[in-house]
């Protein structure tokens, strides 16, 4: 395994933290980790039952704090980890941020941004899919079956 495929899991692994917070706290399991430099900048995980707020997802809020941590609301020299594909409206905010670089877990083949328009992305952004799939999709399986006992 290469470093970076090795750092992406790892990172990944923070993200499948905060969807499994999400999780416990009855919220689809989706987390997020913003990274600089080696450095974790923000976090995030789905906040929408809580806050009651439909905008309330885990790259919004991971967004959010980033920008809080680095004073800037543009982030290209940042990378996202989130455990589900962003959807269109996570992936317009992160074109917005001018994110460097988006790595995402599962597919989300109903509601993810690229079953619309791979194109809402910023162009110098760049896209890792399936880093740690199996896992991510095996915590939102979970959750979904939970809901229909």
């Amino acid at each position: 395994m290469n470093v970076t495929a090795q750092t992406d899991e790892k990172y990944m692994r923070l993200a499948l933290y905060e969807a499994r917070e999400a999780f416990n706290n009855d919220e689809v399991p989706v987390g997020a980790v913003i990274v600089a430099d080696g450095v974790v900048v923000g976090r995030g995980r789905n906040l929408t039952e809580t806050l009651t707020d439909v905008t309330a997802h885990a790259e919004i809020q991971a967004l959010t704090a980033a920008s809080a941590t680095l004073g800037g609301k543009y982030l290209p020299d940042c990378t996202i980890y989130v455990t589900l594909e962003p959807c269109v409206m996570c992936a317009g905010a992160l074109a917005w941020s001018q994110i460097g670089r988006i790595v995402y877990g599962a597919a989300d083949p109903k509601r993810g941004y690229t079953t619309i328009d791979s194109r809402i992305l910023h162009p110098k952004t760049k896209v890792t899919a399936g880093v740690l799939a199996t896992e991510c999709e095996a915590l939102m399986n979970e959750f979904f079956s939970k809901l229909r006992r």
